[in-house]
């Protein structure tokens, strides 16, 4: 069975690594040089290390849950270019239920975008990350429940719109 998700060496995972190493160069030239400014550079990198991890991890699962019960056919199924009203509401509420930082989705994203997921899915995804629910009884203290509705609707078509306009641009190549 070929599976969804394959790691390959690539120029752009090089970069990857000679960034960190110019960071680490970086954070020992600091450390030599002005050691009372390393101290709080260390202490921001390891709150931001503990705060990303368990999404890491989430996502990591995600990859590899996907990995091994959905065959490439079935992806392009539900996300690809014929899976139609299905592969919106999929991209709609995927993207509404999402957690972490948006960064941590960009690799799964490409993935899916590599075996078959349509861009527009893939940018109506990316829009519909600003809904979020748990933030809604919040909105609705400060705006009122009928302003978060209307927001929340327009939001959501918007997306769809987003998505069909960036497919469109990409398909002619512009």
């Amino acid at each position: 069975m070929k599976r969804i998700f394959e790691i390959k060496p690539t120029e752009k995972s090089l970069a990857s690594w000679y960034f960190l190493i110019a960071v680490i160069i970086s954070y020992v030239i600091i450390y030599f040089t002005k050691p009372k400014l390393i101290t709080p550079a260390l202490k921001t990198a390891y709150n931001i290390t503990l705060k990303i991890i368990p999404v890491i991890i989430v996502i990591f699962v995600l990859m590899a849950t996907i990995n091994y019960f959905i065959k490439p056919k079935e992806l392009v199924k539900y996300l690809g270019k014929g899976s139609g009203v299905k592969g919106w509401l999929l991209a709609i509420g995927t993207g509404i239920i999402s957690t972490g930082p948006i960064y941590m989705w960009y690799p799964l994203l490409a993935d899916l975008q590599k075996k078959g997921m349509r861009n527009a899915l893939i940018a109506t995804f990316l829009y519909n990350r600003a809904v979020k629910p748990a933030l809604i009884p919040l909105m609705v203290v400060y705006f009122g429940a009928l302003f978060v509705c209307v927001l929340t609707i327009v939001m959501v078509l918007a997306s769809v719109a987003e998505g069909w306009i960036v497919e469109k641009l990409l398909e002619a190549k512009i």
